[in-house]
Parts: C-alpha cells; sequence; structure tokens
C-alpha cells in the first residue's frame, strides 16, 4: 500500500534544540557576561579535548574560522592555496580575503574527496598552504595530504565544517592538520546559532588566531611594545571583531554534551537509508570508510542512467521531500568566472563537475523519526520509477 503524502516539508537539516540547551542559555543571560566572558573559555576547551587538540578559538562563524586560518597561516596577496571545488564558496573565498589565490584539484570520484594525487599538478613555487575538505563528514586521505604538504613545507589547513566527530585511523578530524575549521551553523553536528571554532596544537598560530579576532588588539602585558600601566592594550595588526558571544557558547557546550547522540542517530539513519535505496540500480549511494567514521553531516545520493536530476529534484519538493544539492564547483559561480576565466572555467575539474550534474543530498539530522527516512525512500522510488533509466522500485 502506497504510503501517505507528507502535508508538511521535510527539511534537508535542521537543528535540534532541548530543554537543557534552552537552560543553559538562560543561565548566561542571568549572569554577568553576555559576551568574552568565562563561557567562551569553556566552551573552547571543551572542544579541543574532543577533537584532541591543544587550542581552540571560537569566533563568530565558519567563514570567520577559515579566515583567521588564512592569517594565521601568513596567506597573503601571491600565495597560492590548494583546495577542493566541491564545498562552499567561503573555503576559496577565505583565501581571497587575504589576498591570495584559490587553486582546485579535482576530486575522488569514489570518495567525493581532494583526489591526493591531483595535489602534485597544481603545485606552483607560490604554492603555500592546502586546504583539504572532509565532504560530508568524510574524512580526506590525510596521510597522503600531510606528506605531499611536508615534502613541500606547507600549512595544512583542514576545513571541518561537515566532520564534527569525525575520525581517520584513530585521530578525529580537527587534529590532523596545522589548523582545522569549524563550523556551528544550525545544520550542522551542533549548534552556536551561528559560530565557528579554529583547532590547533601550534602556540604560534593560536596566538596569532587570539589576535586577529579581536582586532588585532593585545591585552597581554608580555606582548606589548611598550609598558603603560594596567589600562593599556594595542593594536599590533589588522584583525575582526571575530569575536563569539558567551550565550551561544552556553548553547554550544550544552550541545557538544550530546555529541555523540546525534553521531549515532545520524549513523542509524543512513543505514535505513543505504537498507532501502541499495535496490535502486540507478542510484549511487555514498562510500563507507574502511579506515574511519564518516560524521554523516549529509547524505548525497549520485543518479545514474538517463535519470534527470532536476526532474527528480523538482518531483520531491512537490512531494515535500527538502532535497538539496551540494555542491555547485566553486569556480562555476559567476563571480570566479569573470575574477580570472584564464584560471576558472567550464571543465577545470572534470570529476567535480561530473558529481555535482547527478548530486542530490536528502534529508539527514538527528530529529527525523524513521517514518521521516520512509517517507524519503518512498516517495524517492516512486519518483524514479516514473524515470526512464530506472531499474528498481523501492
Amino acid at each position: 500500500m502506497p504510503r501517505k503524502a507528507r502535508d508538511k516539508m521535510l527539511p534537508y537539516a535542521r537543528q535540534l534544540i532541548g530543554e537543557d540547551d534552552i537552560a543553559a542559555v538562560v543561565e548566561v543571560l542571568r549572569s554577568d557576561f553576555l559576551t568574552t566572558g568565562p563561557v567562551v573559555d569553556r566552551f573552547e576547551k571543551a572542544v579541543a579535548d574532543y577533537v584532541g587538540t591543544r587550542y581552540a578559538v571560537a569566533v563568530s562563524n565558519g567563514t570567520a574560522a577559515l579566515h583567521a586560518a588564512m592569517y594565521a597561516a601568513g596567506i597573503g596577496p601571491g600565495d597560492e592555496v590548494i583546495t577542493t571545488p566541491l564545498t562552499f564558496a567561503a573555503t576559496a573565498n577565505s583565501v581571497l580575503y587575504r589576498g591570495g589565490t584559490p587553486v582546485f584539484a579535482d576530486i575522488d570520484p569514489e570518495t567525493w574527496n581532494i583526489a591526493s594525487e591531483d595535489l602534485e599538478k597544481k603545485l606552483t613555487p607560490r604554492t603555500k598552504a592546502v586546504v583539504p575538505v572532509h565532504f560530508t563528514g568524510r574524512p580526506c586521505a590525510m596521510e597522503d595530504i600531510r606528506q605531499f604538504a611536508k615534502k613541500h613545507h606547507l600549512v595544512v589547513i583542514e576545513d571541518a565544517a561537515h566532520a564534527l566527530g569525525a575520525v581517520y585511523r584513530g585521530k578525529k578530524a580537527g587534529s590532523l592538520g596545522d589548523m582545522a575549521a569549524f563550523s556551528f551553523h544550525a545544520v550542522k553536528h551542533i549548534t552556536t546559532g551561528e559560530g565557528g571554532m579554529v583547532t590547533t596544537s601550534d602556540r604560534r598560530l593560536y596566538e596569532r588566531l587570539l589576535l586577529f579576532r579581536n582586532h588585532g588588539i593585545t591585552r597581554k602585558p608580555g606582548r606589548w611594545s611598550r609598558q603603560e600601566g594596567p589600562w593599556y592594550y594595542e593594536m599590533q595588526d589588522l584583525g575582526f571583531n571575530y569575536r563569539l558571544t558567551d550565550i551561544q557558547c552556553a548553547l554550544g557546550l550544552s550541545q557538544l554534551a550530546r555529541i555523540e547522540q546525534f553521531l549515532r542517530r545520524r549513523e542509524e539513519i543512513v543505514q535505513r537509508y543505504d537498507q532501502a535505496l541499495c535496490a535502486l540500480s540507478s542510484v549511487g549511494l555514498p562510500k563507507v570508510l574502511p579506515d574511519g567514521r564518516c560524521a554523516w553531516h549529509l547524505y548525497v545520493i549520485r543518479l545514474g542512467g538517463e535519470i534527470q536530476r532536476g526532474e527528480v529534484f523538482n518531483a520531491l519538493r512537490a512531494r515535500n521531500i527538502g532535497v538539496n544539492v551540494h555542491y555547485l564547483p566553486v569556480y562555476l559561480h559567476p563571480y570566479y568566472l569573470h575574477l580570472d576565466p584564464d584560471r576558472y572555467y567550464q571543465g577545470l575539474c572534470p570529476e567535480a563537475e561530473r558529481y555535482y550534474e547527478e548530486a542530490v543530498t536528502l534529508p539527514l539530522y538527528p530529529g527525523m523519526t524513521d517514518d521521516d527516512v520512509d517517507d524519503v525512500t518512498a516517495a524517492l522510488g516512486s519518483v524514479l520509477a516514473g524515470c526512464a533509466g530506472s531499474a528498481a522500485v523501492l
């Protein structure tokens, strides 16, 4: 018997807020500090401990985290940074903010992460850093990337916005490079509304991150150029106001206490998707990692055969299934195409472009019920049954 159609849109992702989260925020609202107070320090320490680094610096959003990491790495005019085109625009934009040049390496067709074998092809004397993105929460081949970076004296900055809780060969994402940038946007594994974090175990990078997020100002006497008195502070570089509030950090701490619960539920949903969709020959499912844990920020399928992605997308949306697409390769955005047509053009990364034409992101978040998952798979099966090239129906 066919499932009843949904009468309300199922989003592709959303936050899961509990009473403990609300109570934690209320406690801060009743305290002496709303921002730049003790809860920020506690949240930073909790994230650093969870990830496995010595330091963490809270910032206002994930883009700010990437920007701060580029500053700490010393990226500037004339420098090139290799990254993947299969990411949100902020990854590459953060290089532009510092006057550098993003260079795009193609993706691996199996993992959809940056292809380590393409890194050498993109290397020039101006290359200063590499930014692997743990796309969908699946860790990149970090051993190969670290070896490449060590050989060429490059800084490794993980874009771990999708990957809180992901594990690669026994180590958590966020501890696999020189720095890592996290996002705590509402659709991520934990949320602070907006918010981000940079993790590192390098003291020098940590000090630079602290400086950058607070206008380039320091209040530490040991770092001053002169001593004037306890009131004194000085601006030593051009930084930004990228501070995160105690209110947001209280929410983050409360959410972090449930991170393993969130991750387990994501894994259960993925298993239910896999079991239901493996019969569809026209659907390519995401690969499971043999040497780590995927944090499953996104569940992306690829449509094969004669299936038209636009047709499937529109039909699922009409059935109140909030599918999405992640992502248009960054260099195909009009801004990049106009920025440097000789560097950014159609055909630059064939695997990433092929992926984009076939990809659909299905709803995935801890608050989904099993019935929600079944609604998605039933709708997908029904839609594909009416499409040319579908060899199986759920």
